[in-house]
């Protein structure tokens, strides 16, 4: 049965209710991420849609016989859509500020090629058929196996299409909870961006809970870098410079690739590859698994997911291997340079856990951290292209070539 314009109208307004202002709490949560991520990234394409609606309902009623309360939740809903652009749009401001602040204002004179007036400005023509993520210069290698095991043990690689040699990887890791997810949904606006610049991308899977217990999940990530240092150079990769990306859990997991390099206890029968990165760039990632702050969305989150599939043993008794696969318990001095990114309305990993694993690396690493938190933004707010996600991917994208730059300072 087709809803009635009002219900339409009224519908959408509660979405975009709950996009500017997000419910939470143990039982919201997901249903808000789910609907305020999609409102959010989605708002021009909304707007379009609530405008085109509610033209269409006065051209067949006439102006004195309109549905006036579906008329007003129109109005208010166009309110909300534009604020919701506008938002976004505040994303770039935001993005180049934690460049600014991190890497010194005159970073961009040190980029080769230097950014232009098209690499900063908001690429509406992509954004016009945001899930149609391919790109003309990109070519991808499908289903490589990087260890024995079947479908859970294999990466794509993104590549540009022209023959390339020695350039920079970037390895890519999908979020997911740790229970669900695949390599090629998640970090493709990223990995497309990324390759057609000349970069070499790699997307893994690895083994999924509850079949699959911790630590096997950054095992399997150790063993597909393992991969990458042995054969990406047949795909035009340089082994020696590699950047870790990934959303959510896959944030998690780049954040501790990144923090225990060559860690034995993570390399069972490999312990003798080079598993470190030089650079990592974590979106909305978990970094308290061990709830070591005491925050109740981290005591949540442990108790009802990682203690009961994850890693299915009771934290008060084993809390030292929660600790050790926890990025806020391990950062170092020898962290690589980072740039942590994390929506201001995430609802599933809230983001004062960003704050606190960004203020731990810059007390303790020598090596610019940069830290954005997106105005707006939900989780997984770049799971697609769009406004907020395009000026995230262009920022990441600036960070990445300046370390790659000043690989031999900035990682030291």
């Amino acid at each position: 049965m087709r809803l009635s314009f009002r219900a339409r109208r009224a519908g959408q307004l509660a979405l975009t209710a709950n996009a500017l202002r997000p419910l939470r709490g143990a039982h919201w949560g997901f249903p808000a991420f789910v609907t305020g991520w999609l409102t959010s990234e989605l708002a021009p394409h909304l707007l379009a849609i609530t405008l085109t609606d509610t033209a269409a309902h006065v051209a067949r009623r006439g102006v004195r016989n309109v549905d006036r309360p579906g008329v007003v939740a129109a109005g208010l809903s166009t309110v909300g859509l534009g604020a919701l652009i506008a938002s976004a749009q505040r994303a770039r401001g935001v993005v180049e500020q934690a460049l600014v602040d991190a890497l010194g204002p005159g970073y961009t004179d040190e980029l080769r090629p230097a950014p232009s007036a098209s690499d900063l400005a908001t690429p509406w023509g992509q954004l016009a058929l945001p899930f149609r993520m391919r790109h003309p210069d990109v070519h991808v290698d499908r289903d490589i196996a990087y260890f024995q095991g079947g479908r859970r043990f294999l990466l794509d690689v993104y590549r540009p299409r022209r023959p390339v040699a020695n350039r920079p990887v970037l390895f890519q890791v999908h979020g997911g909870a740790w229970v669900t997810g695949n390599k090629d949904q998640q970090g493709v606006p990223l990995m497309l961006h990324m390759a057609a610049r000349g970069w070499v991308c790699v997307a893994i899977n690895y083994p999924l809970s509850p079949a699959a217990r911790w630590p096997q999940h950054i095992v399997a990530a150790k063993r597909a870098l393992a991969w990458v240092r042995e054969r990406i150079a047949d795909y035009g990769g340089d082994p020696s410079f590699i950047a870790a990306t990934g959303g959510s859990a896959g944030g998690h997991l780049a954040a501790l690739l990144a923090l225990t390099p060559n860690d034995p206890v993570f390399q069972p029968g490999f312990e003798d590859v080079d598993t470190s990165v030089q650079v990592c760039a974590p979106h909305y990632g978990v970094y308290d698994f061990a709830a070591t702050t005491g925050a109740p969305a981290s005591r949540t989150r442990l108790r009802h997911l990682l203690a009961r599939y994850v890693v299915g043993t009771d934290p008060e008794l084993s809390l030292d291997d929660y600790v050790a696969a926890s990025p806020l318990d391990r950062v170092n001095s020898s962290a690589p340079p980072f740039f942590v990114v994390h929506g201001e309305h995430d609802t599933l990993v809230p983001v004062r856990e960003a704050r606190e694993f960004v203020r731990r690396l810059r007390a303790a690493s020598p090596h610019p951290v940069a830290y954005a938190e997106i105005p707006g933004a939900q989780h997984a707010f770049d799971l697609f292209p769009s406004i907020r996600s395009a000026h995230v991917v262009r920022g990441v994208q600036r960070f990445l070539d300046w370390v790659h730059a000043h690989r031999d300072t900035a990682t030291g």
